[in-house]
């Protein structure tokens, strides 16, 4: 375990190449476009899915883009050379042994055969995916946001020999931030999660039956509490619902419970995970039953995962291709001593206690990656629910930068098949919400990239003059938290030690030279304007405290003006950007009616 923390742009990795292109000349490969004039052709199969013929379109569509050209998409392959074939039907016309059994599930190839191109994938998405990395590492096109990209200006574009072949590590891929919530920037950055995920066109995406915290939808109390009271936690002795969760050794509710989850699926035939997950409380059964099991295992996961075993067994005979999906979460977290989750059981463990301003195998986290390595060891389908922003105040600065990296490793390192990174996912305008979405997007496909050079990329695209400062404003909240030592969990206060006034006053000085160098145009100018509003708020919280530490150090204030005046400005750029949640309990309109404070 590491027991420094590790800056965003200081870690040194190892990892290997995504892409690898012979260093050959240029003449070597394939002409797409000459002088704006089509020298290509985009070939999809006859009897191509949906999908597929969707990824042929983007093709044509971006390379139309960098080209200037139009690129048609047939499906009569014709005679080799020029032809970018999209799918394994098309793929065929150059290698006709080429078998597509072998692809996994999302596992991509893009490489060239003679004077062609192929692009094809495991489905369902991996040939749309292949299109996607191909546009994005060898041409060169980024999407940043839903609306903001970068597309390379090439009239004639040549590619020398590619040879791409790649799994993603994680099945599951879940950037759960609200602007990461549209599917044609969720499809294009290659999340398929539950909301960052594509629609059928795009191949789809992970959906489940119930997502979370499922127990009451499935046994409602309001229904069955009267009748079947033993249903239900036993607590000092008393069988309650408030704040409990359901008798796991009670065989009858158990049957209930799955006659009422088979009706669900029948009803929803797309899902392929079916949520079975305790209440988002503690309130465990102490019945003697359910107690003698859990001294058994060593925890009340063992009486959970029990139960929950039981359930994936019996929705199997009728729903082969479902899994059950549940928590190993605060009280659960601790892995059981005996029993294991059946296949098609997924364990989701949660990282709700940690302290994100470091990675999770620093000591400070040390219980969690314990619970992390049991759980490796024992889970076939290990997931991860991680936290990525900061509930009480998502405006807030929250430096957790450096750890992204680092603990998406940490997870595919321990065998971890899925991950959902839960951000602000609420509303627009959270602190670097447009950062962590690509950069998080971009490590789930590929933990092995290199986060310093992803940032500087993101910033350089996003930001345009102002990416120096805006790299200067993040490295001044990283190293404030880190002389700090603040714990920076997913609750963290408005009053943390790295708030400081002299953090916050050089912030504010660092992005007003941002605002300066972008001062010539109006879009960079309100990206700079946005990112400006977490200074700002933790300015506007603390105000009284803060300008009695500045008048203490005899240090001039920075914020012309009263706080009223300040908070007005406040509102109009929040209200410019479409604010509408100022922490995950309390609307931006609520906390404006409060004159800026929270409930």
């Amino acid at each position: 375990m590491n027991s420094q923390p590790r800056p965003f742009r200081r870690i040194a990795l190892t990892a290997l190449a995504l892409v690898s292109i012979a260093a050959r000349p240029v003449w070597a490969g394939m002409t797409l476009a000459a002088r704006g004039r089509a020298e290509a052709r985009v070939v999809v199969g006859f009897d191509a899915p949906e999908t597929e013929r969707f990824a042929a379109q983007e093709l044509a569509l971006f390379l139309h883009i960098v080209t200037g050209a139009t690129f048609p998409v047939v499906e009569d392959p014709g005679t080799a050379g020029g032809r970018l074939l999209v799918g394994l039907a098309a793929a065929r016309a150059a290698v006709p042994d080429l078998a597509g059994s072998g692809l996994a599930p999302e596992e991509i190839v893009v490489r060239s055969a003679g004077g062609d191109l192929i692009l094809a994938g495991g489905s369902p998405r991996g040939t749309l995916y292949a299109v996607y990395t191909f546009l994005e590492d060898v041409i060169g096109c980024r999407w940043w946001t839903a609306t903001a990209s970068r597309m390379p200006w090439k009239p004639s574009l040549s590619v020398a020999d590619v040879s791409i072949r790649f799994k993603p590590p994680l099945e599951y891929r879940e950037p759960y931030w609200y602007v990461a919530f549209d599917e044609v920037w969720a499809a294009r950055n290659k999340a398929n999660g539950t909301r960052a995920g594509g629609d059928a066109l795009r191949g789809g995406r992970q959906v489940y039956e119930g997502f979370v915290h499922t127990f009451y939808s499935l046994i409602p109390p309001e229904k069955y509490f009267t009748s079947h009271p033993e249903w239900f936690s036993e607590i000092d002795g008393k069988r309650t619902f408030e704040n409990a969760q359901l008798c796991l050794t009670n065989e009858e509710m158990r049957q209930e419970l799955v006659r009422n989850l088979k009706a669900l699926l029948r009803a929803d035939p797309e899902a392929t995970i079916a949520s079975v997950s305790q209440n988002d409380c503690f309130g465990n059964c102490t019945c003697p039953k359910c107690r003698a099991v859990d001294q058994e295992e060593g925890g009340p996961s063992g009486s959970l995962l029990r139960f929950v075993n039981a359930v994936a067994a019996d929705i199997e005979p009728e729903f082969p291709a479902v899994a059950i999906d549940t928590l190993a979460y605060q009280y659960t977290r601790k892995p059981p001593l005996l029993v294991r989750p059946r296949p098609s059981v997924i364990v989701r463990l949660c990282s709700i206690e940690c302290s994100f301003g470091r990675p999770l195998d620093d000591p400070r986290n040390k219980a969690f990656f314990d619970d992390l390595d049991g759980w490796s060891k024992v889970a076939g389908r290990l997931y991860i629910w991680d936290y990525t922003t900061n509930f009480s105040h998502y405006v807030q600065p929250h430096p957790n930068y450096g750890v992204l990296a680092p603990n998406i490793r940490l997870f595919a390192e321990r065998n971890v098949r899925g991950v959902f990174e839960q951000g602000a996912y609420q509303s627009w305008g959270s602190e670097m919400a447009e950062l962590r979405a690509w950069v998080l997007a971009k490590l789930l496909w590929d933990p092995r990239l290199d986060e310093g050079k992803l940032r500087e990329e993101f910033l350089a695209g996003y930001y345009g003059p102002a990416a120096g400062p805006m790299d200067d404003y993040l490295d001044g909240l990283e190293n404030a938290l880190a002389k700090a030592g603040d714990a920076l969990g997913c609750y963290s206060p408005a009053d943390a030690k790295f708030l400081s006034f002299d953090t916050l006053a050089r912030s504010w000085k660092i992005l007003e030279s941002a605002r300066r160098k972008v001062r010539r145009s109006a879009e960079y100018g309100r990206r700079v304007k946005r990112t400006s509003l977490p200074v700002a708020y933790s300015v506007l919280t603390r105000w009284d405290a803060l300008k009695e530490e500045a008048q203490r150090a005899g240090k001039t204030w920075p914020w012309l003006g009263t706080r009223e005046a300040f908070l007005e400005w406040f509102l109009e750029a929040a209200h410019q950007e479409n604010i509408t949640m100022i922490s995950e309990w309390q609307s931006f309109a609520d906390w404006a009616a409060k004159g800026g404070r929270q409930k």
